[in-house]
Order: structure tokens, then sequence, then C-alpha cells
């Protein structure tokens, strides 16, 4: 997903996302522990996609609270 994607989601589908993305990044890691990744590459998607999500809702947080 890249950031145009995100910033259509609303705040509660941001949310369920990035909770996918942690859960999916704490099963890689794992994985990666006891066993050969199959895409090493995944790990670095997941981590940028909860980067931007994380960035989209601190500029979200901080419009509302310059309007308010």
């Amino acid at each position: 997903m890249n950031a145009n994607e995100l910033r259509e989601m609303s705040d509660d589908q941001l949310v369920a996302t990035l909770k996918d993305a942690a859960e999916s990044i704490f099963r890689l890691k794992m994985q990666a522990q006891t066993e050969r990744l199959d895409a090493p590459t995944e790990l670095r998607r997941r981590r940028r996609l909860i980067a931007r999500i994380k960035t989209i809702q601190n500029e979200r947080a901080r419009a509302a609270a310059s309007a308010s």
C-alpha cells in the first residue's frame, strides 16, 4: 500500500491495518528465528507500512489539534 491509499482510509481502518501489520511482523520474526523466511524483504515492507500508518495518524492528530 502506498501513502495515498492509506490516506483514503478512515481512522478505524488504519488502526486495523496497523494491528494486522504488527501481527504479521511478529509472525515473520518468529519464522525467521525458527526457519528460513520465504521472502526476507517482507519484514522491511511491513516495517515501512507501519511507519507510513503512524505518520498519517500523527498528521491527522496534529491537524485536529491545530483546528481546535
